[in-house]
C-alpha cells in the first residue's frame, strides 16, 4: 500500500498595484485551475496504483501462503535431509504441536533398557518401588498366553550375597556366549559398595535391597524381591535361587535344556519326622498348617514362572510364618509349602548339591584342598535323578 504526504506552502503578505494585482489573480486561478486539474490526476492515478497494488498483493499472498503450506509439509518430512542440523528451526515453529495424549500415572523411572527382541520397555533393575507395590506389579499374569513380539525364554539367576560374588570369576566362564538366554539379579546388602567392572555379568545386576538377618523372615523377604523383579520381565521362564557361594557344576548349554524343558519344578519339599523337622511345628499354625503338612526342605530352589507367581502372590502362609516360625525354627527352610500350593508341579527336590552329613544348622564347607576331579564326579554323577516323571542315571557331558 502506497502513502503520499502533501508538504505546505507558506505565504508571505506584501503590496501590488490594481492592474499588478489583478494579473496576479488571474494568473493564480489559471495555476489554481491548472493545479486543481494536476491534482485530480494524481488522485486518479493514485487510486488507480492503490486498486493494482492491492490485486498485486493479493495475488502474492496467495500464491505464498500455497507455496508455505507445501514447505511446512516437506520441512516436517525431510527437513532434516536438506539441510545442516544446526540450521533446522525447532519443531515448534513448523506446526502447531498437539497436546499429548492423557496417560495415567506410571513410577517413576530410572533410564528404562529396551529389549534386545522387541520394542517392550522393561523396568530398570534399581527402581523406587516398595515390596508392596513390586510385588503386586510382578504378580501380574497375562490373559493373552500369546506374546505379541517375538523373544528367547531366559533362566532368571538370583544370587542372594551379603556383597561381593567372590566365584564371579567361574560365573563369568559359564554365562559366556549365551547373553540373550540369561538374566541376573543380586541382592546384596544395601551397605554394600563394592566396585564391579562394567564388562562384567554382574555390572548393574543389584536389585533395591534391604538388610537380610539369618534365620529370620527377612531371608524370605529377600528371596521374593528376587523373585520379584525377575517376574518383571515376562521373557524369564525359570528361576534359580543361588548363594555366593554356590558354583556351577555343568555348562550353560545342558542346564538351559535341563530347565527350560522341564515340566516341573524343583524344591526340596519332605516330611521330616526328627527334631529339625516336625520338631520345629508349631501348634498356633493350625488350623491353616496341620503337622501332616508340614514340610523341611533347601533353602536353594528353582521354579518356573507359575510357581515364582504363586509363591510372591501369597499372604496367607507368609504371615503365619513370619508369627510363628522363630528360631529355632527357620523360616527358609519350611515356607515354601509347595505341597499344600501346587504339589503336582514340583519334583520334590532341588538342583542344588548341599552337603548336610556334618548335622547342625549350616551346611558342609569345602575348602581348596577337598577340591578334586573325584570329587566333582561324585557331586555330579553319584545318584538317579528324576525328570519329566522318568527316573534316569547318565553322565552329562560338559
Amino acid at each position: 500500500m502506497f502513502r503520499f504526504f502533501l508538504t505546505p506552502v507558506l505565504y508571505q503578505s506584501l503590496s501590488f498595484s490594481p492592474t499588478e494585482a489583478k494579473a496576479i489573480m488571474e494568473s493564480e486561478t489559471q495555476k489554481t485551475f491548472s493545479f486543481a486539474k494536476l491534482l485530480s490526476c494524481h488522485s486518479h492515478l493514485a487510486y488507480f496504483f492503490n486498486v493494482l497494488s492491492f490485486f498485486i498483493g493479493l495475488s502474492l499472498g496467495i500464491t505464498l501462503c500455497f507455496m508455505s503450506s507445501h514447505l511446512h509439509i516437506t520441512h516436517l518430512f525431510s527437513f532434516s535431509s536438506l539441510l545442516p542440523p544446526l540450521l533446522s528451526p525447532p519443531p515448534s515453529q513448523l506446526l502447531p504441536q498437539a497436546p499429548p495424549p492423557f496417560l495415567p500415572p506410571r513410577p517413576p523411572l530410572l533410564s528404562p533398557s529396551t529389549s534386545v527382541e522387541s520394542n517392550i520397555t522393561w523396568q530398570p533393575l534399581m527402581h523406587n518401588m516398595d515390596d508392596d507395590e513390586l510385588f503386586w506389579r510382578a504378580s501380574f499374569v497375562p490373559g493373552v498366553k500369546e506374546f505379541p513380539f517375538k523373544h528367547t525364554p531366559k533362566i532368571a539367576f538370583m544370587f542372594l550375597a551379603k556383597g561381593a560374588i567372590p566365584l564371579a570369576p567361574l560365573w563369568e566362564m559359564f554365562f559366556k556366549g549365551h547373553e540373550r538366554l540369561y538374566s541376573i539379579y543380586v541382592h546384596s546388602h544395601p551397605s554394600y559398595k563394592g566396585f564391579v567392572a562394567e564388562d562384567s555379568v554382574f555390572y548393574g545386576r543389584r536389585i533395591p535391597s534391604k538388610p537380610v538377618e539369618w534365620g529370620k523372615s527377612t531371608m524370605i523377604d529377600a528371596e521374593r524381591r528376587l523373585l520379584a523383579n525377575g517376574l518383571l520381565d515376562f521373557t524369564n521362564k525359570r528361576f534359580v535361587l543361588l548363594s555366593e557361594s554356590c558354583i556351577p557344576l555343568v555348562n550353560f548349554a545342558a542346564t538351559y535344556s535341563y530347565l527350560l524343558n522341564s515340566k516341573q519344578s524343583y524344591i526340596g519339599s519332605f516330611d521330616d519326622p526328627s527334631k529339625v523337622g516336625r520338631g520345629r511345628y508349631n501348634p498356633k499354625m493350625h488350623p491353616a498348617i496341620s503337622i501332616s503338612q508340614w514340610r523341611k526342605g533347601s533353602q536353594w530352589f528353582e521354579a518356573d514362572r507359575r510357581v515364582a507367581t504363586e509363591i510372591l502372590s501369597d499372604k496367607k502362609y507368609y504371615e503365619i510364618f513370619r508369627q510363628y516360625c522363630r528360631p529355632p525354627c527357620y523360616m527358609d527352610e519350611h515356607y515354601i509349602l509347595i505341597n499344600i500350593l501346587m504339589p503336582e508341579q514340583n519334583s520334590n527336590r532341588s538342583v542344588t548339591w548341599v552337603d548336610w552329613s556334618k548335622g547342625g544348622p549350616h551346611p558342609g564347607k569345602f575348602g581348596r584342598e577337598a577340591i578334586s576331579k573325584d570329587f566333582l564326579k561324585k557331586v555330579r554323577f553319584s545318584r538317579k535323578c528324576g525328570y519329566n516323571g522318568k527316573v534316569y542315571e547318565f553322565e552329562i557331558k560338559v
